[in-house]
């Protein structure tokens, strides 16, 4: 378990090495991370959530995978944690990923 955005106020699963994840099905809030130097310290790269989040397109045909891949140097570097949303509404969730992108700015979202 790692706890993401502003004080930390959010426990998601994870961070999983993204290849050979299983995502849930479900909707849930999703970050695709990388390990930095220090252990047990990630980079934020991309924050989003779906209503589905198995049907995204993970591990590596999601569209941004090729932003990840290129930040991280290898596919084989990128790791995943997400959460599912007590009492879960879109806004809620889309609440909750604009949180992530103001305290982490991941580079690999926009554009």
């Amino acid at each position: 378990m790692i706890r993401l955005g502003r004080a930390a106020g959010y426990l998601f699963d994870g961070p999983r090495l993204l290849g050979g994840w299983l995502p849930p099905a479900g909707p849930a809030v999703y970050v695709i991370m990388y390990r930095l130097v220090e252990p047990s310290r990630y980079a934020v790269l991309y924050a989003d959530h779906a209503d589905d989040v198995s049907a995204v397109g993970f591990p590596f045909r999601h569209r941004r995978t090729p932003c990840w891949t290129k930040r991280a140097g290898d596919k084989w570097k990128l790791h995943v944690a997400w959460f599912v949303v007590p009492g879960d509404t879109p806004a809620h969730r889309d609440h909750i990923t604009a949180e992530l992108i103001t305290v982490y700015h991941p580079p690999c979202n926009g554009r």
